[in-house]
């Protein structure tokens, strides 16, 4: 059987586009999160407060997660924007680090403040702290589909970004549609364009269920030979720097695809849909995931 790896990623890109909550309720969210089974969790960011202010205590939390890693074997992420939250991460006891590139220059100006190539320059640096330190990094090329400054994104701009990252030493590398605009053709032909350049590295991807094909998306990255996909309980998050990106692709609903499809995962779907509900209770508003609203056609 095809076996596929979510990451549960509600605590990071999940709240960050929300009003900040208190530790004790993230972690009554990781408490359900982890309850799933799941078995890699992106736990926060190490990016400017001021910018991201849902993720100010990025240190706070990193210091609660060794009782999880410990006592599930949860491997747990945090992003970084830059070389300096990458010693931060480091220094909080991150083992493993999401740098995200954008692959459109206006997003990543809004994004990080830098152009695309001046992000990717910047893939080296973040690599050496990370493995000088015996931590794992991975790219996260952002936009890779499409820009909402510059609209579509040309293939070769992600192409260049993934061969600098697999140069440069990478461990991993994943592809994410920011606003939830691609569709199952466009996944497909990205994926058999980066094949070559990725080899043998792991390939993720991340998508949003903006307009409607998010889920589309991920089973047609399934069956192109993608194996990592980023899910949020809830379908909770966005992007706060790219108008219109909300709604990531639902735990709860990627899981109950991708069972019926007699493609394997490590998620407990009873447990997803609870701790959809955690999320729900967190950020004090409806969210988009459809089992959340309709429940599990099997068990309710």
């Amino acid at each position: 059987m095809t076996r596929v790896t979510i990451r549960e990623v509600c605590l990071r890109d999940g709240l960050q586009i929300e009003a900040p909550i208190p530790l004790s309720a993230k972690l009554e969210l990781l408490e359900a999160v982890v309850a799933t089974g799941v078995r890699e969790i992106e736990a926060t960011a190490f990016v400017s407060p001021s910018k991201v202010p849902a993720l100010a205590d990025a240190a706070a939390l990193a210091a609660e997660l060794p009782r999880f890693r410990e006592s599930h074997g949860v491997e747990f992420s945090a992003l970084v924007a830059g070389p300096g939250g990458a010693g931060r991460a480091i220094a909080a006891g991150m083992g493993s680090i999401e740098y995200v590139v954008s692959a459109a220059d206006a997003h990543s100006h809004a994004n990080v403040g830098r152009s695309t190539a001046e992000s990717t320059d910047l893939i080296a640096d973040i690599a050496r702290i990370a493995h000088e330190n015996d931590a794992t990094v991975e790219v996260i090329i952002a936009t890779a589909w499409d820009c909402p400054f510059d609209g579509p994104t040309d293939p070769s701009r992600v192409l260049d970004i993934a061969t600098a990252a697999v140069e440069i030493g990478a461990d991993r590398v994943a592809i994410a549609d920011t606003i939830g605009t691609t569709t199952p053709r466009r996944v497909t032909a990205l994926i058999e364009l980066l094949r070559p350049i990725v080899g043998d590295l792991p390939l993720g991807a991340h998508f949003h269920n903006t307009r409607g094909a998010g889920l589309a998306s991920a089973y047609a990255a399934v069956l192109a030979g993608v194996r990592r996909l980023d899910a949020s309980v809830g379908g909770l998050g966005g992007c706060p720097f790219a108008p219109g990106a909300s709604g990531n692709i639902a735990t709860e609903d990627l899981v109950y695809l991708l069972r019926d499809s007699d493609i394997g995962v490590d998620v407990d779907l009873t447990a997803a849909i609870h701790a959809a509900g955690v999320a729900r209770r967190a950020v004090g508003h409806d969210l988009p995931s459809a089992l959340l609203r309709a429940g599990d056609r099997i068990l309710g």
